[in-house]
């Protein structure tokens, strides 16, 4: 079925930030089309959170983003909260938790959210069309001629809502950076957030009997830090301090370890050294986390022998290496399995209040296509509702 001739609001993306749009939108009496090319609509949002959607979080705040304009993202979360989010899940009566953290997840499957969103839209006349690739964006006098796989459309506002560049087997594309460089809006240098680091194969040999396992540690680099699992991995290393550590590093960067954030190891060992002095480091080492974590360690850098054996300055030293424990990664899995862009649309080009771009009436950008990302955890969510939201509420 083709498209209709014309529109009050065109918006290219059916994720997060483009239904939230499309409902507010709609909701207003504006007549709005919401095209994807994908086969289906939210492919993001039944990916994530393992199928069960991270969908808000309750502490969403300012601080949790990343952008060049670090005050950009203030407004929009101001005027649509997490908690305006789970009372729209609320009244669709879908059951959800909280995983730790205020990390919000549906009990049953992520779908739950995307047919919320469906319900929404059909509730506020918004007509959802997929399988429809744009051709060309053109201004007219009365809005934006656009041309598509699916016929000619004219719209009086335009919406660009088409996500970042991570997860290419998704169908992300770099349509929205072209949309925004065609109508003059600036971007900044884009690059894969929340991603796995890779190491090289000398880094990698040490570890391969830890392949699988994780360990609770504190992660740090370019003075931010954060305090989670991290994963041994072929390829080098993942979990969620990880990935949330890798929206600060830069390539050729070290990132710091702390491989007991919650003891401190010089007293532990000076401790030991009093009290059990014939016991061996990695024995005491053990305690942190598994005994194949130990032997490992000490193997490759600490060495081994009865705490008796070192001196107090030794065991300082070795406190400390473990306290910061610095390796540089060799780079990232880049986009294949990044969960969010970096980068993006210049926030200073853009209304942080209505999300129109400043040179171009009727021109908006919402959601991941912008230079905001926020951390893991149902921030990237909760920054989408907001945006499409604030959007919605204007075109």
């Amino acid at each position: 079925m083709s498209l209709p001739t014309q529109v009050d609001v065109l918006i290219v993306g059916a994720g997060a930030a483009g239904l939230m749009c499309a409902i507010t939108a709609g909701q207003r009496g504006r007549n709005v089309l919401v095209v994807d090319h994908a086969n289906k609509v939210g492919k993001k949002i039944l990916m994530s959170g393992g199928g069960r959607c991270n969908f808000t979080n309750m502490f969403a705040e300012p601080e949790n983003f990343i952008s060049g304009n670090e005050h950009f993202c203030k407004s929009a979360l101001a005027r649509y909260t997490q908690w305006d989010f789970i009372e729209l899940v609320n009244k669709h009566q879908i059951p959800y938790h909280e995983k730790k953290l205020g990390q919000l997840f549906c009990d049953n499957k992520a779908s739950d959210i995307v047919e919320m969103l469906l319900a929404e839209c059909r509730d506020a006349n918004v007509d959802v069309r997929t399988h429809c690739d744009i051709q060309s964006v053109k201004k007219s006098d009365n809005g934006f001629r656009i041309e598509s796989s699916l016929g000619n459309v004219t719209a009086e506002s335009l919406v660009v809502a088409t996500g970042g560049l991570s997860i290419p087997t998704m169908g992300a594309t770099g349509l929205g950076y072209e949309l925004a460089e065609q109508f003059g809006l600036r971007l900044l240098p884009r690059s894969a957030g929340l991603v796995p680091f890779t190491l090289s194969k000398e880094q990698l040999a040490p570890f391969s009997s830890l392949v699988g396992s994780s360990a609770e540690v504190r992660i740090g680099c370019n003075q931010q830090s954060f305090r989670e699992n991290l994963l041994f991995t072929h390829r080098g290393l993942s979990g969620p301090a990880v990935l949330q550590i890798s929206s600060y590093w830069q390539p050729g960067q070290e990132i710091t370890i702390d491989w007991s954030p919650d003891t401190d190891l010089r007293e532990m060992l000076l401790s030991a050294q009093q009290q059990r002095p014939k016991t061996e480091l990695k024995t005491l080492l053990a305690t942190l986390h598994t005994k194949a974590w130990a032997n490992v360690f000490c193997e490759n850098w600490l060495g081994s022998k009865p705490v008796n054996q070192y001196s107090e300055q030794q065991l300082e030293e070795l406190a400390q290496r473990l306290h910061q424990w610095k390796i540089m990664p060799a780079g990232t899995e880049g986009y294949r399995t990044a969960e969010v862009t970096l980068g993006g649309v210049n926030t200073d080009d853009i209304s942080s209040k209505t999300f129109e771009a400043k040179q171009q009436q009727g021109l908006y950008f919402v959601g991941e296509v912008i230079d905001v990302t926020g951390w893991l955890g149902g921030f990237n969510f909760q920054f989408a509702w907001s945006a499409g939201y604030a959007a919605g509420c204007f075109v």
